[in-house]
C-alpha cells in the first residue's frame, strides 16, 4: 500500500480532499498533517515567515519519516516553500495546485485568478506566470481578490463569504476566458460559479490528486524496471 502523506495550513480541505483520495486513490493510506496557525501566520504577516517555512518543512520531515511515497503540498500560500524543499528531500512534493496552473496556462491566454487572501493570489499568479513562461506562452492575468470573504467565512459567515466570491468572480470574468480557484477549499463552488459565468473554471484539488496518482505511477514503474 502506498503511502501520502498531505500537510495542512488550516482544517477546511482535510474532509474534501479525503473525499476525493478515496474516489481517484482509493487504496492509498492518506496520513494528513494538519497545523492551523500556519495560515494564521502567514496572514498576519502578509508574507511567509521564516518560523513559517520552518515549521512546514519540518512537517515535510516528518512525513518522510512516517514513509510518504509522495509528500502533498496543499496550500497554495506557502507553495513556494515547497520549491526549495523540493530541492534536498528525497521524497517527491507534489504542490496541490501545480497541475491546475499548468492546464491554465497552456490552454488560456487571459486567466482570472480568484482567492480570499492577498498571501494566496501573488503566490498563484507567479505559479501561473511560470507555468506560462515554461511553456513559451504569453499570457494575460486578471487579479480577483474577494475582499472580506475570509474575514466572513472565519467569523462565521459562509452566506457572506460565497457571496463575495461571487461578486467578484463576475467581475474579473468579464476580462477572462478562464477563472482559476487560487484556495483549494473554494473548489465546493466551482460548479456553482461555472453556472453563473459561463466559463470554465478551473480548481486544484481533484488535478492535485491526479498528479499524485500519476507520481505514484511514475514511482512504481522505476521500481519495476530497476
Amino acid at each position: 500500500m502506498k503511502t501520502v502523506v498531505a500537510v495542512y495550513t488550516g482544517q477546511g480541505l482535510a474532509d474534501p480532499l479525503k473525499a476525493v483520495f478515496k474516489e481517484i486513490l482509493p487504496d492509498c493510506r492518506l496520513v494528513n498533517i494538519i497545523d492551523d496557525s500556519l495560515i494564521g501566520d502567514v496572514v498576519k504577516a502578509g508574507h511567509i515567515p521564516a518560523g513559517v517555512a520552518k515549521r512546514l518543512t519540518q512537517y515535510y520531515v516528518n512525513g518522510e519519516e512516517i514513509g510518504a511515497d509522495v509528500i502533498l503540498n496543499t496550500c497554495s500560500s506557502v507553495g513556494e516553500v515547497a520549491d526549495e524543499a523540493r530541492g534536498w528531500m528525497k521524497t517527491p512534493i507534489v504542490k496541490i495546485d501545480e497541475s491546475m496552473a499548468s492546464l491554465a496556462a497552456e490552454q488560456y491566454g487571459k486567466i482570472a485568478v480568484l482567492a480570499t487572501l492577498p498571501s494566496t493570489l501573488e503566490p498563484t499568479m507567479r505559479l501561473i506566470q511560470r507555468s506560462a513562461e515554461e511553456a513559451g506562452k504569453e499570457i494575460t492575468l486578471i487579479p480577483g481578490l474577494a475582499a472580506g470573504a475570509f474575514d466572513a467565512l472565519v467569523s462565521g459567515d459562509p452566506a457572506k463569504h460565497d457571496r463575495l466570491l461571487m461578486e467578484t468572480a463576475k467581475r474579473v470574468a468579464q476580462q477572462a476566458e478562464v477563472l482559476v480557484l487560487a484556495q483549494g477549499s473554494m473548489a465546493r463552488m466551482e460548479a456553482s460559479l461555472r453556472d453563473s459565468i459561463g466559463k470554465p473554471v478551473l480548481s486544484s484539488p481533484r488535478l492535485g490528486v491526479l498528479q499524485v496518482k500519476s507520481v505514484l505511477e511514475q514511482l512504481e514503474a522505476k521500481r519495476r524496471s530497476g
